[in-house]
């Protein structure tokens, strides 16, 4: 039976099955879910088993479980380690959704939940292309699956786990969905990721909250010092102020900027879809450029004082911030890290106490063109979408990536289906389902391609 006629005659239950594991809130950051990380991980073991493989399997680590699974054919055979996560981003805040986060609707073609897209949405189709070929007798690869259910946390436990566990997860080549395309009618294959630092800074100023008509211009405001402290990590040209951060910055070819250059982009139409009037970035760089091939320095969340329905007049005691910037290829987050905590603590005034706790982080990836099973899911897009992928380097971070390659020898590829509009990590996550069905069309065109 051909792929499009297999999905169409399937696709009901495949929309039936993501929507049961869509219903299980699996939100890593959350400690109070812990029981839904467990129900997730084993829904995936059932749809693992049902969809062909040999065995599926619940495997413990330090943190949340880890799903394993596999599908045996030969000796001789080449072997796809699939890797994937089935932990959500917290769906706050909640009023801006559209319906029920966890109660998944298709409505205008897509399909509206947290996780829709990310990551159970791109799992789903490389278990969907799996259960074909297996159903359908064309399997001819080995085939092994590692889902994992921390990744929007870092990865805290997987590193351990790849390391202790480097003969089951033995393979040629990792295949990923978890990346996002240029657009619907422009696909491409991600070539480079972004490596992350994060951390949170707490800011202490009086052993209390004060009065402030009492204290106020007497006393420093944490609050105010913590905004003063971190304007100063970027200056008025975009450039990130922290000692030595550009060392190992490897500046882009001008071969590859003239291929950026190339890529179809309409910048108007790229605020309009994210509502902004203008664009802001590092002088001297495009926005593809920026977002893509060069570091960053952003401030995720801030909060202190008082913040509740109307007015307290206080000068707060503390206040908080959770910080993160993107490094590029060469950059390691460790040093990365330190070189932070060292510049924040230097530039700390002596009014107020300034601890920085340096959390999750990682590595960026490359992933060279030539690469034979690069080129074999170029011809799987170029098939199921009816053009010639583009290769992109995109702005994201999969810190376990580059730990993949360290630890196992093996590169991977990002066979990513999402888009800008599936708004992941945002409210009103979701999922185009004609993007599902060729994703699947493109991940089995894959295996037919890779010898």
């Amino acid at each position: 039976m051909e792929i499009k006629k297999y999905i169409e005659e399937n696709e009901r239950r495949f929309i039936d099955e993501l929507f049961g594991l869509i219903r299980i809130p699996s939100i890593s950051s959350l400690s109070s879910h812990k029981p839904y990380m467990q129900e997730c991980a084993e829904k995936w073991c059932e749809l693992l088993l049902a969809a062909g493989a040999d065995r599926a399997e619940i495997m413990e680590s330090d943190g949340n479980p880890l799903v394993f699974a596999e599908k045996h054919v030969s000796d001789n055979a080449q072997t796809v380690l699939v890797y994937a996560h089935y932990d959500v981003m917290p769906a706050e805040p909640l009023e801006l959704w559209n319906s029920d986060p966890f109660e998944p609707v298709i409505r205008d073609g897509r399909i509206w939940a947290r996780g829709a897209d990310d990551d159970k949405g791109q799992a789903m189709i490389q278990v969907k292309a799996f259960e074909y070929l297996v159903k359908e007798n064309l399997l001819t690869h080995n085939v092994k699956f590692i889902f994992e259910g921390e990744e929007e946390i870092g990865s805290p436990s997987l590193n351990a786990f790849i390391s202790k566990h480097r003969e089951m997860l033995r393979s040629d080549i990792i295949l990923v969905s978890d990346t996002s395309m240029l657009g619907a009618d422009l696909p491409s294959l991600t070539t480079g990721l972004r490596g992350l630092a994060y951390w949170e800074i707490e800011v202490t100023g009086s052993n209390r909250d004060l009065h402030s008509g009492h204290f106020g211009g007497a006393v420093a405001n944490p609050i105010n010092t913590l905004c003063e402290i971190l304007a100063k990590v970027i200056d008025k040209d975009g450039r990130i102020t922290i000692p030595h951060f550009y060392d190992d910055v490897e500046d882009v070819p001008q071969k590859e900027r003239e291929m950026i250059a190339q890529i179809p982009f309409d910048e108007k139409k790229y605020m309009e879809a994210i509502g902004v009037k203008a664009l802001k970035g590092e002088k001297g760089y495009a926005t593809l450029e920026r977002n893509s091939c060069r570091p960053s320095f952003d401030i995720c969340g801030i909060w202190g004082g008082y913040t509740g329905e109307g007015a307290k007049t206080v000068l707060p005691s503390k206040a908080y911030a959770k910080v993160s910037s993107r490094l590029v290829a060469n950059q390691k987050h460790e040093k990365i890290s330190q070189l932070f905590i060292d510049y924040i603590n230097s530039i700390a005034p002596e009014y107020v106490q300034v601890k920085v706790t340096p959390m999750h982080g990682g590595e960026g990836y490359v992933c060279p063109i030539d690469l034979p099973a690069y080129q074999a899911a170029e011809k799987g897009f170029a098939k199921a979408f009816g053009k010639q992928p583009l290769a992109v380097r995109r702005g994201g971070s999969i810190p376990i990536i580059s730990d993949f390659e360290k630890i196992l020898g093996v590169k991977t590829v990002l066979m990513g289906f999402g888009l800008e509009s599936d708004a992941i990590h945002s409210p009103n996550e979701n999922f185009r389902l004609d993007i599902f069905r060729k994703g699947i069309e493109a991940v089995v065109e894959f295996y037919k391609e890779w010898e």
